[in-house]
């Protein structure tokens, strides 16, 4: 079942961020991942305690895929270049089949 990654994020140095996300990009697609939300507008509806905060996406055929994304050395070696960056919160939730 599709599974999603959803990053929040308070970018504190953006030049350190965009280095970040150009070497974690091809890590996703590298782990049959695809980017379904990178940063663009967010809206709050309801309780909505992120604003200001950057909001990605990823979806992966599955959580077992995702994780292996995750823990991968070049993932791990990407997310390294976010050090001082901004602070992220990643969060692993399994699709809905219906």
């Amino acid at each position: 079942m599709t599974a999603y990654v959803i990053a929040r994020v308070d970018v504190t140095d953006a030049d350190k961020w965009m280095e970040y996300a150009g070497a974690a990009g091809p890590t996703v697609a590298a782990h049959g991942g695809k980017y379904i939300a990178r940063g663009g507008a967010v809206e709050g509806l309801e309780n909505f305690e992120d604003e200001g905060k950057r909001v990605v996406i990823l979806e992966f055929p599955d959580m077992d895929t995702a994780r292996t994304w995750y823990n991968s050395a070049e993932y791990q070696a990407a997310k390294a270049k976010r050090e001082g960056a901004g602070h992220a919160r990643f969060t692993l939730v399994d699709g809905y089949d219906g």
